[in-house]
């Protein structure tokens, strides 16, 4: 429903990003002045707005994401499993459970909106999140622009960037070749699964980091120390190591959002600043050495029974069965019958989701997957 993105490159994102932002209407609205029919939310008689694009009339239907669901669920108390199936089998319940609890309340909300079709016989547009009135809003495209400054700033030149963005998540991956580690403890005996390259003779690592930011309330903006593996491109992040903001903020009145210009200037300028620091910290030899000999270390343990200890692996860490189907075949397509290959074979399974968040999760997991495959192996 809205725009997503995986494995993209520096134009697209910033144009996706775009769209959303001559489209996107912030409002806080008291819970009872709000009403859903058909399973979506209905402004009806509210004044049109001013946004940057003009004048604007922010009336019509606007149907919830999943995240918006979600949104709505947990605020108002609701099952969000119950509040889906309502949405697929039972629409007027939906309206009559949401409607209900809205009249019952005494809160606003800040809902994030994505305006339709202005064109249309009736305005049909987006409902991205259900929000606290306290969310601070730290928009994607800001966020990529002021990151982008911040690398500038600390005098990285043409890193390799790549992103995903989904209904939750701005993820922009950051690598930088000129910051390369030997690493042949780590790759020994390793062989790709997409090329069939092998580490023992390829057997550098790059440094870069992930940058992370939410506008649905998903989460902090973050910046994430990675280890990208350039036979494979497989990534490892450090997420203990991890810078992160968060989006609270004061009380928001009744009406559009609109920050302040020094709220959204002071903003904009700790995300340009953090993204110079994590440039200096996190792009920088000596500390992705010293990942690197941190990994080393559980890596070398032998795993002598792979079904087992990746069955084991995937259950503590909440991957999917068909996720532990795609992780032990990449573990022996692999070839590395350690705690290092299920490293890899998480990292590089991880590649191959089509949802960002998944692949992110995933791709968090590797560090505490070696840990466990390691453990097992004592």
């Amino acid at each position: 429903m809205t725009d997503t993105l995986r494995h993209s490159d520096l134009a697209a994102l910033a144009a996706a990003l775009n769209d959303q932002r001559t489209r996107a209407l912030d409002l806080v609205v008291p819970a009872r002045e709000m009403t859903f029919d058909g399973a979506a939310l209905r402004l009806r008689d509210v004044d049109p707005v001013l946004t940057d694009d003009g004048v604007t009339d922010p009336n019509g239907r606007y149907v919830p994401t999943g995240v918006g669901d979600e949104g709505i669920a947990e605020k108002l108390g609701i099952p969000v499993k119950y509040l889906r199936r309502l949405r697929t089998e039972a629409p007027d319940l939906y309206d009559a459970n949401v409607n209900g609890w809205l009249s019952r309340s005494a809160d606003s909300y800040l809902v994030r909106l994505l305006r339709g079709d202005a064109d249309a016989v009736e305005s049909r547009g987006v409902l991205r999140a259900f929000l606290s009135d306290r969310y601070r809003t730290i928009d994607n495209f800001d966020v990529l622009l002021a990151a982008l400054q911040g690398i500038q700033r600390a005098g990285v030149d043409m890193p390799d960037i790549s992103a995903d963005l989904t209904d939750r998540r701005m993820y922009v991956r950051v690598t930088h070749p000129g910051v390369a580690v030997y690493a042949p403890q780590l790759l020994d005996g390793y062989r790709s699964p997409f090329s069939g390259r092998t580490g023992t003779d390829n057997t550098v690592v790059f440094a870069g980091f992930v940058i992370a930011n939410s506008e649905t309330g998903n989460g902090a903006f973050s910046i994430t120390p990675r280890i990208v593996v350039e036979v494979c491109n497989n990534g490892m992040t450090m997420t203990r190591d991890a810078m992160r903001e968060v989006h609270i903020g004061g009380r928001l009145d009744t009406g559009v959002i609109r920050w302040s210009a020094d709220t959204q200037r002071k903003s904009l300028e700790l995300v340009t600043a953090q993204t110079a620091d994590a440039v200096a910290t996190f792009l920088d030899k000596d500390y992705v050495t010293a990942k690197v000999a941190e990994l080393e270390q559980a890596a070398d343990a032998s795993v002598t029974d792979p079904q087992g200890v990746i069955t084991t692996v995937s259950r503590k860490l909440g991957f999917t069965e068909a996720q532990q189907t795609t992780i032990l075949d990449h573990f022996i397509r692999g070839g590395q019958v350690t705690a290092g290959g299920v490293l890899h074979a998480v990292t590089s399974a991880a590649q191959t989701l089509d949802d960002g968040d998944a692949a992110w999760d995933m791709e968090a997991a590797a560090l505490p997957a070696l840990a466990l495959a390691a453990a097992s192996a004592r």
